[in-house]
């Protein structure tokens, strides 16, 4: 039975949100579900099993990088930053993003006219 709280994401916005954060700075997996779930007030929360194939079709498409690196807990962990063409493609779905609320929002306050 579905939760009628249901926090499903659109299609595309984790990958949205995640290169988002990476342009601020690069970070592992982990940090990037803590950030997630941070910057939304615990509204939104992410999963192994959404975040990591998220990254990995990010990888496939040259929007971001990963290395081996090592975290603050002292854990080998992949870092992630975002490439030149993820920063591109950031700035056109986030434009496209911004119409599509647009739209929705005005087909919404119709009900209230």
């Amino acid at each position: 039975m579905p939760d009628s709280k249901s926090r499903d994401l659109f299609p595309g916005a984790l990958e949205m949100m995640i290169l988002r954060l990476l342009k601020q700075e690069q970070m592992h997996g982990y940090a990037l579900v803590q950030r997630i779930q941070q910057a939304s007030n615990n509204l939104l929360q992410v999963e192994e099993g959404s975040l990591y194939p998220a990254l990995q079709r990010l990888l496939k498409e040259g929007l971001v990088d990963a290395e081996w690196g090592v975290s603050a807990t002292n854990r080998r962990v992949r870092i992630y930053r975002l490439t030149p063409a993820g920063a591109r493609h950031l700035t056109r779905q986030l434009s496209s993003f911004a119409r599509m609320f647009q739209g929705i929002n005005l087909v919404l306050e119709m009900g209230d006219a």
